[in-house]
């Protein structure tokens, strides 16, 4: 519950508990007095709003002691006449707290209490949630950090079994080298026997001795006279 008093021609919002500063008033300190000129009384949703006063509302508050404002300059002068007038004030107050705010029956005083108990369950409740996800937040760094180390650990198990496995790899690939060379060179030998077999047709067909077979040495000219006439005469025959 909350209401709007006026006091010294101003307004103030004032609930139970609410110290304020107003205009001086001729009170004592620790004297109580009512404030009877409530222009505003709300009740949660219910508000009451007065015309220009409520009836029936009524504010008590306790005067804790006088005070002065914070000090303002009135500084005045007239161009071309050398007038110049500068003057300080700082405005009495009275400070108040608010005790009770009645109306229609009711007092917010007495339903201070309850207000007070569900304001402390609800630091309650905020406290434990606070709690709870600190313990969260813990519980979650160190499900990080342990999924964090074992893959590592895996890593660890798979380098060696590729360690171990890496020598028959390599006499696999050792076994897979010497088999093409082994082909390669059967091709080889192949090839050279045809280049052969073609040489020696050759140097029967032709007279001229560029036709031999590549790699092999120069015949002397006395020595290829007679296959070549041999082989001129069987055609002839």
């Amino acid at each position: 519950m909350y209401a709007v008093i006026e006091t010294g021609g101003k307004q103030y919002r004032v609930e139970v508990g609410t110290q304020l500063e107003v205009e001086l008033l001729d009170v004592e300190p620790g004297q109580s007095i009512t404030l009877e000129r409530v222009l505003l009384v709300a009740d949660g949703a219910d508000a009451t709003v007065g015309t220009p006063v409520v009836d029936g509302a009524a504010v008590e508050a306790e005067v804790l002691g006088a005070t002065r404002g914070e000090k303002v300059i009135a500084f005045k002068y007239r161009p071309k006449a050398r007038r110049r007038v500068k003057k300080g004030h700082r405005q009495e107050l009275t400070v108040l707290r608010i005790n009770d705010i009645r109306f229609g029956g009711k007092s917010a005083a007495d339903s201070a209490p309850k207000a007070e108990s569900k304001a402390a369950s609800r630091k309650a409740l905020e406290e434990a949630a606070a709690r709870q996800a600190e313990e969260d937040a813990a519980l979650a760094a160190k499900l990080e950090v342990a999924t964090a180390s074992t893959p590592a650990r895996k890593s660890k198990g798979e380098a060696g079994a590729t360690a171990e496995v890496e020598p028959a790899a390599e006499v696999e690939a050792s076994a897979d080298a010497t088999g093409p060379r082994t082909s390669r060179a059967k091709a080889a030998d192949t090839r050279k026997a045809a280049d052969t077999d073609k040489a020696a047709d050759t140097d029967t067909e032709t007279d001229t001795p560029e036709a031999e077979a590549p790699g092999t040495a120069p015949a002397d000219d006395t020595t290829d006279a007679a296959p070549r006439t041999r082989t001129r005469a069987k055609k002839d025959e």
